[in-house]
């Protein structure tokens, strides 16, 4: 598998087939001796920041934290939870129970919840 092409950047759906975002991130594991193995599968803006420029994400992070964003780390599944890497990468979990979607949820109800008739 190539992860950069197959992984990085797909959408990722969860147990229910919901949306839970890109895969934002992948974080691999090197000991001396041995393959370098995939361990975990990031989500979260942050993430998506610090690909661009390592100041990108602490800019981010002081914003987020700023405007009240109560969990402003990247959330990372293990890649055991990944059920299968297609068009879309399915893992096992639920995004409504993980910090995901927090984001998307603080947005929602503190900008788009004020618009009028929205």
């Amino acid at each position: 598998m190539d992860i950069i092409r197959d992984v990085l950047d797909n959408q990722l759906v969860d147990r229910n087939q919901n949306n839970m975002g890109k895969v934002d991130g992948v974080v691999i594991e090197y000991e001396e001796g041995k393959q370098p193995r995939l361990v975990y599968i990031e989500v979260g803006l942050v993430t998506l920041a610090r690909r661009l420029h390592p100041s990108a994400s602490r800019i981010l992070t002081a914003i987020q934290n700023k405007w009240g964003a109560k969990h402003s780390e990247p959330f990372r599944i293990p890649w055991s939870k990944v059920r299968d890497v297609g068009i879309d990468v399915e893992v096992d979990v639920d995004a409504e129970e993980t910090p995901a979607l927090i984001w998307e949820k603080w947005v929602r109800a503190n900008i788009i919840s004020r618009i009028p008739g929205g």
